[in-house]
């Protein structure tokens, strides 16, 4: 935490979302104006906020909104802070090289001492400086093949919903594309204090997601392996997860001693077939806490855990949170079906 006024730049390239370069530029600017509403914060805003891009107005080419700049990259020699915010370049993939003057431009900031900051995708970007290489990032789960594909020497880690990496914890990524609130939170409790973030979460109704992206994340098995006898054991699995003894029907379809096959599920998947069955049941728990309100204890029966209290710690080692957590958190609330039942009628 500093008393004198941080300099924050705000980076806008051609494939940046405007949602979130503005949302992180007017949730930052807002905190002027919380002073009269929390007399406690500082007198003076902590933060100056500029946008920064290659060209006067840049034209995300995602949706085709325009963001205008308050200065190019070479007017800026000096920064305290630099945030990438979330972007979309091509559908779930990533094409290097097409930012060069904005991947020099961190390189020479953060040799000066800034903090370089990627929300989402915009930690790819950062990536392409190569200062990422040997430390641990996080992204949107979805980005993840393409990030692993151009930047293989980056440590993912997609539980995490916010990391703060690097020699001095000068390199911050946060994950899906509402993960720079948590960044932001994260940046203003350390630089503006815990008081000025706490004022912003209740005036913006910002919150932080404490248990990461675990509950986010979706099980999605590798399937093209070229392993016919474990895809036809994925097959069967597909809808037999919940059926007692599967690893011993699992062998016989294979027609393979345990102990082989065992190796080859392994090697074709990156799971043991244990995990593998753990994995598919939990997902469809997932399904059901997210869509009915069926009691846990006969959902962790239909999905193949006849021991609640088993089942109970297996969801929370694989999603990080309770069963009831999980459902208070991805449900519905009634409120909306309410509502939505009485537009119908």
């Amino acid at each position: 935490m500093t008393d004198r006024e941080i300099h924050v730049s705000l980076i806008a390239v051609s494939d940046a979302l405007v949602g979130p370069v503005t949302g992180i530029y007017e949730s930052l600017s807002v905190i002027a104006a919380l002073k009269e509403w929390d007399a406690s914060l500082p007198d003076h805003p902590p933060f100056r906020v500029e946008i920064i891009g290659a060209e006067p107005v840049v034209t995300c080419e995602a949706n085709g909104l325009s963001v205008p700049t308050h200065r190019r990259f070479h007017d800026v020699d000096d920064t305290d802070l630099v945030i990438l915010a979330s972007m979309m370049p091509n559908g779930l993939g990533w094409a290097t090289g097409r930012h060069p003057e904005a991947v020099e431009w961190l390189g020479a900031m953060h040799g000066r001492g800034a903090r370089l900051c990627g929300a989402c995708t915009g930690s790819m970007l950062l990536a392409e400086t190569g200062l990422l290489d040997g430390w641990e990032a996080t992204v949107h789960p979805s980005f993840a093949p393409a990030f692993r594909e151009h930047f293989p020497d980056v440590h993912l880690r997609l539980e995490s919903v916010l990391i703060a990496t690097g020699r001095h914890g000068e390199l911050v990524t946060s994950g899906a594309a509402s993960g720079w609130h948590d960044m932001l939170l994260y940046l203003v409790s350390q630089h503006a204090g815990p008081a000025v973030a706490q004022a912003m979460c209740r005036f913006l109704l910002l919150q932080w997601h404490e248990f990461g992206q675990g509950p986010y994340l979706t099980f999605s098995p590798v399937t093209e392996h070229g392993d016919t006898a474990v895809a036809r054991s994925q097959k069967w699995l597909a809808t037999h997860y919940a059926e007692p003894q599967v690893l011993e029907t699992l062998c016989q379809l294979a027609g393979l001693p345990e102990r082989s096959f065992k190796r080859r599920f392994k090697a074709a998947t990156g799971f043991s077939p244990i995990c593998y069955v753990q994995q598919l049941r939990v997902e469809e728990a997932k399904r059901r806490l997210e869509r009915t309100n069926d009691p846990v204890e006969d959902i962790a029966w239909d999905v193949g855990y006849e021991n609640i209290a088993f089942f109970r710690r297996v969801f929370k080692r694989l999603t990080g949170v309770t069963p009831g957590l999980y459902r208070r958190r991805f449900q519905v609330p009634e409120v909306v079906h309410a509502q939505l039942g009485s537009a119908a009628s």
